[in-house]
């Protein structure tokens, strides 16, 4: 997608270590504009799998799920890592290792809103490694709801998610393919 590619290349930033820091319009401040136009993309691309839910994981693939979720009119639901109060003892939890925080993170959802039999799409801001993405899935799995795709903003093509997630037999789709991270280059794959 022309418009994401053009912001990753105007405003990420390689910070070592893999991280591609892109908090300036996807995850800490946001650029609606930017994320409803992708959101309305993946709709249009996912639209096929007839979804009934969209799912993330907290915080960073709120807003693009978000926005995929109004442009298909479906709810979203998004894996917390930290259980409020209001949260029923019984849930589903998984872990998962975070790349950002360098240690394994706890991703957790009520069966108040994953339910049996469910179409879900995955959708996050990154598929780099595919452990969180994998996370999301566990999550899915263990509601026995059925996962009909997965979406990310930003693919790091060189640290094999897609590989990893591609047994799974859904459509898998990314609005940007990045193939080499460096300091002051960022090379998309198209």
């Amino acid at each position: 997608m022309k418009a994401l590619k053009e912001r990753i290349l105007a405003e990420g930033r390689y910070l070592g270590g893999g991280i591609l820091k892109v908090d300036s319009f996807v995850n800490h401040q946001v650029d609606a504009e930017l994320m409803f136009a992708c959101g309305e993309e993946f709709a249009r691309r996912f639209a096929h799998t007839r979804p009934e839910k969209v799912f993330t994981a907290e915080i960073s693939g709120i807003a693009p799920a978000l926005a995929t979720a109004y442009h298909l009119g479906v709810p979203l639901v998004f894996a917390r890592k930290h259980r409020p109060v209001t949260m029923p003892d019984q849930i589903f939890l998984t872990l998962t290792p975070s790349h950002t925080k360098g240690r394994d993170v706890e991703l957790m959802v009520s069966p108040e809103y994953l339910r049996r039999g469910e179409r879900i799409l995955v959708i996050d801001d990154f598929l780099a490694s595919g452990e969180t993405i994998l996370g999301l899935v566990r999550l899915v799995e263990a509601a026995q709801a059925t996962l009909v795709g997965i979406g990310a903003l930003i693919e790091k093509t060189f640290e094999g998610g897609r590989e990893r997630l591609s047994s799974l037999g859904v459509p898998i789709e990314s609005l940007a393919r990045i193939s080499l991270l460096e300091k002051e280059r960022i090379l998309f794959e198209d």
